[in-house]
């Protein structure tokens, strides 16, 4: 398997082969050095290298290296005392100048070992080009002279460079090229004012000897100056350029953040309208869920009723005996509205809000409500498993709140659900109000498990349950937000194995009377004005057969003439051909609605009764019968009397039909 180094990688091995280069270029220099041509010059050379000029450095911008001005002692000991003599003083000067950045024994070792392998190899070209280097000096100060001078410079500097930017770049992880011309481009001053100077030394010295060397300091110090005030401007240049870089970055990077927070901003929003999608989703799914536990237990009671219904018309069919047929069609009477009121309580839970607005609700009303409408699931599906649970009902206060009725009972039988959950042995659920400081307060409570302070703390999460897949955690959160938009507070104490209450405090009503129950029911006979005519004509429009035969029957008992049709079209065209007194019509027709149909008749007759006969009870908004120019509003299922009290009161409009002073008293629309 081939495994790929990166370059920091690459870094240490290539040091650890420069090192190994450069000792052996040491070891061979000094076994190679003159010493019999060395004397009190050379000395001084080296003194003022190692102690001096290895010392006075100039950092390089952007990296922790530093530049010696030693090469020029380093090129007039080459000149005068040859290449090994050279060598080893480069080797001495970089291992003194690195101890001013660094005390790593690598990092020593290897800008010793860089600076001794490159002068062996300016050495080594030196004595190729123009033989024994020690001569070079004696040679006429000509372009020979010039070029030996440039080629030392060169060759030392490229070496030097060179092998230094690819031992940054790689322990950087950047580009050789990039580094090189970022920090070892401009270093070649040093080397060609060093050779420059150690050129014009060396002819000095054989008209002045000794003391050409004072030449060497204003040189050097010339030379120190230029290239610091030179690498200072480039520093400075470099700290600017990065400065505008960095606010280049900082702007950028500005924009980049306000994009994303623009991003997030939009993602949160959709984040919102999707959690309040699905809430309402699943608001509709735990409302469903408890009308099919409801609907379990009401097909439970209406079965009942049909039965009843069923056996009590079959017996009727046997007999003959007057008494009998009385008391059994009391009965037969008695349980379809039972039943009624079995459906009425599924309608009651489940209807949608039809305003905005909130009505006065009785609170002793919603308890009774709530307790019936659950009673399937606290009475007869807890029997049916040998489970006893009692209800008691304390109403202590009889007074009004202002709200949506629906949705207070939701919030309630969802609380008397969560309540014989809790009591699966059984126990005792109450329902209570009274008065507390302008509020009234309803309570919930059960003698049932119990919950601990954690599950207590949590269960108006959304999605939070304890009933493992059984539940969606939604019946409370739902509940909360509901009494919060009645500007109400929900609490709740629960200890483990001694039960749970949850107290309702709502608003109380102020100046409020009980509203009025039911959409347009009717419950009782109208009272009316003395008819002017006893007979009518009615047209009774419904696509059930035993409907349209039930109200032309009960029309047809008080000797009205009823026509009948089984579509609005058709009713439409009845009324082209003849006059009516009043229309019955059902809501569910087939191609046009009960409602499409009072408007058209009502576009044509504006002054007809009409009167809308619908299975879909209190669900029938107020604004739609306004709408629609609808009188009347009946539920199925209806009694005769409010059948016969609508048409006494259509009856009242023939002679003028804008005259409502002959009407005493109407249905409640």
């Amino acid at each position: 398997m081939t495994h790929l180094l990166t370059r920091q990688q690459l870094a240490r091995p290539f040091m650890l082969t420069i090192i190994t280069l450069g000792a052996v270029v040491c070891l061979y220099s000094a076994y190679r050095l003159p010493f019999a041509q060395l004397d009190l010059l050379f000395l001084l050379l080296a003194s003022l290298t190692v102690a001096l000029t290895s010392r006075i450095t100039v950092r390089v911008p952007g990296v922790n290296g530093r530049i010696t001005i030693s090469e020029t002692l380093i090129f007039l000991t080459m000149l005068l005392y040859g290449g090994e003599a050279a060598i080893l003083l480069a080797a001495a000067d970089g291992l003194c100048s690195s101890l001013l950045i660094s005390r790593k024994p690598l990092t020593l070792a290897y800008n010793a070992a860089l600076v001794a392998f490159t002068t062996f190899i300016t050495v080594c070209v030196l004595r190729f080009f123009f033989g024994p280097i020690v001569q070079i000096p004696h040679a006429a100060l000509g372009a020979q002279f010039i070029i030996a001078l440039s080629v030392m410079a060169l060759v030392q500097y490229i070496g030097n460079s060179v092998l230094a930017a690819v031992a940054w770049a790689w322990k950087t992880d950047q580009p050789i090229w990039q580094v090189y011309k970022q920090y070892c481009l401009y270093t070649s001053l040093t080397y060609f004012a060093g050779a420059s100077a150690a050129g014009l030394i060396t002819k000095l010295m054989g008209t002045v000897g000794f003391y050409a060397l004072i030449a060497v300091a204003p040189i050097i110090a010339i030379v120190y100056l230029t290239y610091r005030t030179y690498l200072q401007n480039i520093d400075v240049m470099a700290t600017a350029a990065k400065a505008e870089a960095e606010a280049a970055a900082r702007t950028e990077a500005a924009a980049a953040q306000a994009e994303q927070a623009r991003r997030h901003v939009e993602e949160l929003n959709h984040y919102i309208v999707e959690q309040e999608r699905i809430r309402e989703q699943y608001s509709q799914i735990e409302k469903m869920s408890a009308l099919g536990e409801l609907a379990s237990g009401v097909a439970h009671d209406f079965n009942n009723t049909l039965a009843g219904i069923l056996g009590r018309a079959q017996l009727l069919l046997t007999t003959n005996d007057a008494e009998k047929l009385e008391a059994g069609l009391k009965i037969i009477i008695k349980t379809a509205k039972d039943g009624a009121k079995t459906i009425k309580r599924i309608q009651d839970f489940a209807r949608q809000r039809r305003a905005h607005d909130f009505q006065p609700v009785s609170v002793d009303q919603l308890l009774l409500d709530v307790s019936e409408i659950t009673r399937p699931r606290w009475k007869d599906r807890a029997e049916a498993a040998n489970v006893h649970i009692s209800l008691e009902l304390q109403i202590r206060s009889n007074g009004l709140v202002l709200g949506d009725d629906a949705e207070l009972r939701e919030v309630l039988v969802n609380m008397v659900f969560n309540a014989v959950d809790a009591m699966p042995q059984g126990g005792t659920l109450t329902l209570a109000t009274h008065d507390v400081d302008g509020q009234i307060e309803i309570s919930v409570s059960d003698t049932g498990t119990g919950m601990s302070d954690d599950v207590r703390s949590r269960i108006f999460n959304p999605f939070f349950t304890t009933k493992g897949k059984t539940g969606m955690g939604l019946g409370l959160a739902v509940s909360y937000g509901i009494i919060r938009r009645h500007d109400g507070t929900i609490e709740v104490e629960s200890e483990v194995g001694r039960g749970t209450t949850f107290r309702l405090k709502l608003p109380t009503a102020r100046g409020t009377s009980k509203p009025v129950r039911g959409t347009a029911e009717l419950t009782a006979p109208i009272s009316i004005a003395p008819q002017r005519s006893q007979r009518a004509r009615f047209l009774v429009v419904d696509d059930e057969e035993h409907v349209r035969e039930l109200l032309r029957d009960i029309l047809a008992r008080d000797g009205h003439e009823v026509v009948l049709a089984q579509t609005g079209h058709e009713a439409l065209a009845r009324c082209s051909e003849t006059e009516f007194d009043g229309v019955f019509t059902d809501l569910g027709l087939p191609g046009m609605s009960g409602w499409e149909l009072a408007r058209a008749l009502r576009e044509r007759h504006a002054h007809l009764p009409l009167a809308v006969v619908t299975g879909w009870g209190e669900a029938v908004g107020s604004h739609e019968q306004a709408a629609a120019g609808v009188d009347w509003v009946v539920t199925k299922p209806f009694t005769v009397e409010q059948i016969t009290g609508i048409a006494r009161a259509a009856m009242l409009r023939r002679p003028k039909a804008n005259d409502a002073s002959t009407v005493s008293a109407s249905a409640a629309a």
